[in-house]
């Protein structure tokens, strides 16, 4: 019985171990299996008895055995970590470029989806004409709707000296059927049919002229409304709908961003001036003649108009193409700003190279160079939308709080931004351009006249080291990199070890 006894539990150990080394990484099982029975060979005839069976003996060989299984998980763990940072390199060049171009993504589809930043971001295609003017009540604080349609007709019924053009709207909130029982509700501005025209405001998908529905009112929509209702179908233009009790024709879709007035519309419906709704207030626009854009020496003039009962009504003037810098016009003053400014929080140096036979070719300074400038050209546009993110996302905002929050956030995003790019570019070895990585302080900064002191750090791939001085003297006064030749690449094994200096 004590033969086959034993058989029995060198089996049971044999498949312990087995199970432990299906656990170990397929490259390394096999001779973990050799080593792990050669132990065990070695553990039970170190703790066997001579004669009998010791439990205490064989307690020791099976805790040897299930040690194995802590090897093994130790061996996957590390081999997995090991994996990870093979793969994707926390401090790499690609990773670098990677986050980047991520950021700029995410900046940029804000731009699209904010309705207030888009519009302003494409301002530079709609320009309003000099010429054109909101005319407004002087002694009113707000520039809200102050006329009615009456009050327009009998302006528009008189021969103007300064005018060649007015143009009236008013916004109300409307049930619009689309399609039979889908309705939903729109701001609709109730205009007069020169509106458009007066503007300069272009219209896409225009319908052709039906004589059919030549009768009907027509309807140009906004490119949300056309998005969100119709599903952005290019042959919307000809379509009936009911706004409210009346039916209407689309005749065409507004670009985004070219609707500069005040409101908030979804729909502008174009009718002749004595069917606009006599109840309620709304919005004056005038086109200057020669004669009234002389008199106009600001962006507000003041108008004098006369009443049915010949009273005098003051009035006001603005300049619909207003005195305000574009959004890429703020950018660039504030990259301007941003760049005098950088020398103050930063050195603009990227450091000296030490003394040494041992250096990078011309092909890697070109391409260390060129990752500089990726990063440079990636951080711009970031600065650029993201400081239109903070300034229009809010239409609360008003105009010039918009420009101040913009000029704010493109400088203080750009000037630090740069601080990281050089920083960031300063801590990348000229080689490989992964980062320096374990920092190791050398020296005493009581011997700082006789030798250097600061903090060390190594290239994982075994290229270079970094020196950063300490406290800067008149002989090292900024990071040296130390250029290292390849005797030194049997100490590192970290990705990137195979780039040779030449």
């Amino acid at each position: 019985m004590k033969p086959s006894f034993e058989r029995g539990l060198g089996l049971f150990y044999l498949g312990l171990l087995r199970g432990a080394s299906l656990l170990v990484p397929g490259s390394q099982r096999a001779e973990w299996r050799r080593e792990w029975d050669s132990e065990l060979w070695h553990v039970r005839h170190s703790c066997a008895p001579v004669d009998g069976v010791s439990w205490r003996a064989e307690r020791e060989v099976t805790a040897f055995c299930m040690g194995a299984f802590q090897d093994a998980f130790c061996l996957r763990r590390h081999g997995a970590q090991a994996d990870r940072s093979l793969a994707a390199p926390q401090g790499s060049a690609s990773h670098c470029m990677l986050v980047l171009g991520a950021i700029l993504a995410a900046s940029y589809s804000m731009t699209l989806l904010l309705p207030g930043v888009r519009a302003e971001h494409f301002l530079s295609r709609y320009r309003a004409d000099p010429g054109l003017v909101m005319i407004q009540d002087a002694n009113s604080h707000k520039a809200g709707p102050t006329f009615s349609s009456k009050q327009f007709r009998a302006w528009a019924g008189r021969r103007q000296k300064y005018f060649d053009g007015l143009a009236f709207y008013q916004i109300t909130p409307e049930v619009v059927s689309t399609a039979p029982h889908i309705q939903t509700g729109w701001e609709v501005a109730g205009a007069s049919s020169n509106l458009f025209a007066l503007l300069g405001l272009p219209a896409q998908y225009e319908a052709p002229a039906d004589g059919a529905a030549g009768d009907l009112p027509k309807v140009i929509l906004s490119n949300d409304v056309w998005k969100r209702d119709f599903g952005e179908n290019p042959n919307v233009a000809g379509s009936i709908v009911s706004v409210g009790s009346r039916r209407a024709r689309i005749v065409g879709v507004a670009p985004a961003g070219s609707w500069r007035l005040p409101g908030r519309v979804d729909a502008w419906l174009l009718e002749p001036d004595s069917q606009l709704a006599a109840e309620g207030a709304g919005y004056v626009v005038a086109h200057l003649t020669a004669l009234g854009r002389s008199e106009m020496w600001t962006t507000r003039v003041p108008i004098t108009a006369y009443k049915a009962d010949y009273r005098e009504d003051d009035l006001l003037g603005v300049s619909l193409d207003r005195d305000q810098a574009p959004p890429w016009a703020v950018y660039l003053f504030a990259v301007m700003l941003a760049l005098l400014a950088l020398p103050a929080i930063t050195s603009v140096s990227l450091g000296e190279s030490s003394v040494s036979s041992h250096r990078t070719s011309w092909p890697r300074r070109l391409y260390r160079w060129g990752f500089l400038a990726a990063k440079i050209v990636l951080l711009m546009p970031i600065v650029y939308f993201a400081s239109i993110d903070l300034a229009y996302w809010n239409v609360a905002f008003t105009s010039s709080s918009s420009v101040y929050i913009q000029l704010t956030a493109s400088f203080s995003t750009c000037l630090f931004g740069l601080r990281w790019v050089l920083k960031d570019q300063r801590q990348r070895c000229p080689v490989c351009l992964r980062q320096v990585e374990h920092p190791a302080q050398v020296g005493q900064a009581s011997r700082t006249f006789l030798d250097w002191n600061g903090t060390e750090l190594m290239c994982m791939g075994g290229h270079t080291l970094l020196h950063v001085p300490g406290l800067p003297t008149s002989w090292f006064s900024t990071q040296r990199w130390l250029y290292l030749d390849t005797s030194w690449g049997f100490l590192f094994a970290g990705p990137g070890a195979g780039i040779k200096m030449k």
